[in-house]
């Protein structure tokens, strides 16, 4: 069984930063993408941003030039870089991994962003 631990969520200012990481439990070269999405109360879960198995990244437009995905591989850790946040990108923010295998989710991690 797969776990994905999220940590990084907070509350922060209008214009400020956050990192967000997520921890897997095994390598992250076995998962075909891996991503970070959102879900702001009473709204859908959406993608924000997700990285395929070769490096390729994926962002949504929302969130284009503010926010950078990336990964340690060695440390099993996917980043989300969270710059000039707005009170919109309030939520909570899960990591996914699909693999192969099966689709794994984490906890969620709460970020509100104040205006």
């Amino acid at each position: 069984q797969v776990q994905l631990v999220e940590s990084g969520g907070g509350l922060v200012q209008a214009g400020g930063s956050l990192r967000l990481s997520c921890a897997a439990s095994r390598s992250i070269l076995s998962f075909v993408t891996m991503g970070w999405y959102r879900q702001a109360p009473g709204k859908q879960r959406e993608l924000v941003a997700d990285v395929i198995g070769g490096g390729t990244t994926n962002y949504a437009d929302s969130v284009k030039g503010r926010f950078t995905i990336s990964r340690d591989i060695g440390k099993k850790m996917v980043y989300l870089q969270m710059n000039s946040l707005k009170p919109e990108d309030t939520g909570a923010y899960y990591c996914k991994a699909e693999a192969l295998d099966g689709l794994y989710w984490g906890q969620g991690t709460q970020v509100t962003v104040s205006s």
